[in-house]
């Protein structure tokens, strides 16, 4: 009978600590200077203490150390974005004057070519004379070089523009999860300094 007592004891301390080696565990995981700002809200949250009011009910308070912190560290992720939007933009406004040089230089090649194609069959080009087959094969070789740029500039624009995309829907993902965080954070506080009026409110009446 003591034997299976004593067996009972072990398997419940042994359950007991791999229990609280968890939670120690995931505690260290969670940090207010790193993670993703929605983890370092899980962590100003797990800190939060639970306390009672004279009248019973519950509520939660925060520390002002740590809201300073996560705000700065929202701040710090929103200009990042911003930064990163704005040398996204930047490139992509850099390929759109490219992509617009290439046109041009096409279409005057173009014309050129039009143009040749009206005179005689032999011309001259830099000072040597050459036929109207040679000049063309030369000005389409010319043409099919600058296509193929065209081609290579206007898929740099579209994955460029498709880094913007993403980067401003980051953007606004951030910005809407640090207003609904900002928003619940300033009711707890307006919470907690309403009952702490009431709490002062009694202690005068008293």
């Amino acid at each position: 009978m003591k034997y299976l007592k004593y067996i009972t004891l072990a398997i419940f301390f042994s359950v007991f600590a791999l229990t609280l080696n968890a939670q120690t565990t995931q505690e260290e995981e969670l940090s207010i200077n790193s993670g993703t700002i929605d983890s370092q809200f899980e962590y100003v949250l797990k800190k939060s203490g639970n306390f009672k009011g004279t009248n019973g009910s519950p509520y939660e308070a925060v520390k002002r150390s740590l809201l300073l912190t996560l705000r700065a560290h929202t701040i710090d992720s929103l200009k990042t974005a911003h930064k990163n939007l704005t040398e996204t933009q930047a490139i992509v406004d850099s390929q759109v004057k490219e992509i617009a040089d290439l046109k041009s230089n096409l279409l005057n090649t173009k014309t050129d070519l039009d143009k040749t194609n009206s005179e005689k069959n032999n011309m001259a080009l830099f000072g040597l004379q050459m036929s109207k087959t040679s000049y063309n094969m030369l000005m389409w070789s010319i043409i099919g070089i600058l296509l193929a740029l065209l081609i290579l500039f206007v898929y740099k624009f579209k994955n460029s523009n498709s880094i913007t995309r993403d980067a401003k829907k980051a953007l606004s993902e951030i910005e809407e999860e640090f207003d609904e965080h900002r928003k619940t954070a300033l009711e707890r506080e307006q919470k907690v300094r309403r009952q702490l009026q009431d709490e002062i409110n009694k202690q005068k009446g008293a």
